[in-house]
């Protein structure tokens, strides 16, 4: 916005130079949300919609798209500790990938974790440890693998100025279940995000699972741009951005796109 230097428009500039102290509030707001999603275990209440668009999945190369439903609900269990719930709620539609000419479509394995996390932050480090369960709530036997599972499961990461980089790792066997093949998997996910004052982020991600019964490893690196925005009274993060696959697992994707929504509920 420009103005003029004249006794009408003084009083316009006052007007102007205000809204321009609340955009930067706003920025400042923004710019901390983005460091908070950029930590698993922060305490903001998100539900992120994270949408994921894999081609040429497996040797029929396939189809797949899943939509991960991820609520994160932080409770303060006292002065010194918070509990984060970590939910990942699976729904998929996926063509040409388990049988040529045929589709599928449902509710896939519902995965819950429970970080114990120290409210104190040391010198921007910041950690967290708990159970992860696999619960079997496929609705179609191509969705899941009918296997009740449980295992360890923790975070660590360092937060040091617009950077937020750290490692994600767990593990999960199965316990209970009819399907034929039995969880023994390393789940591991180190990332790194760069935040912006205008509340916009940069991040690098791999994710990687190393099925030890049958000597599969897949994963794949992805980079991602995202940025807070406000519709009416209600803050989201939108971002997303390309995937690339490897490892030996037959029913790697080749490559993919995946697409967020973030709902925020900030305190």
């Amino acid at each position: 916005m420009k103005s003029k230097l004249t006794l009408i428009t003084i009083f316009i500039a006052f007007l102007f130079n205000n809204h321009t102290n609340a955009q930067t509030q706003a920025a400042v707001s923004a710019e901390e949300l983005a460091k908070q999603l950029a930590n698993p275990v922060a305490s903001l209440i998100s539900v992120p919609l994270q949408n994921n668009f894999d081609f040429n999945v497996g040797p029929l190369e396939g189809f797949k798209y899943t939509l991960n439903i991820q609520p994160v609900i932080p409770v303060s269990i006292n002065d010194d500790w918070n509990m984060i719930s970590r939910t990942i709620v699976p729904i998929i539609s996926q063509s040409d990938v388990t049988v040529k000419g045929e589709s599928e479509f449902g509710l896939g394995d519902i995965a819950q974790s429970i970080f114990f996390s120290p409210k104190e932050v040391k010198n921007g480090l910041v950690w967290g440890v708990g159970p992860i369960f696999l619960l079997p709530t496929a609705t179609d036997d191509a969705l899941g693998i009918d296997k009740w599972a449980i295992g360890p499961n923790a975070l660590v990461l360092k937060l040091q100025g617009q950077w937020t980089y750290g490692a994600l790792v767990n593990h999960m066997w199965s316990f209970a279940g009819s399907g034929h093949n039995d969880v023994n998997a390393t789940f591991f996910q180190p990332f790194a995000t760069y935040a912006t004052p205008d509340g916009a982020s940069y991040t690098i991600a791999s994710e990687n699972t190393q099925d030890w019964d049958h000597d599969f490893f897949g994963g794949f690196i992805g980079a991602y741009y995202s940025k807070v925005v406000t519709f009416g009274s209600q803050m989201v993060q939108l971002g997303g951005g390309p995937k690339v696959y490897y490892g030996n697992n037959p029913f790697n994707p080749e490559w993919g796109i995946r697409a967020n929504v973030i709902l925020l509920f900030p305190k």
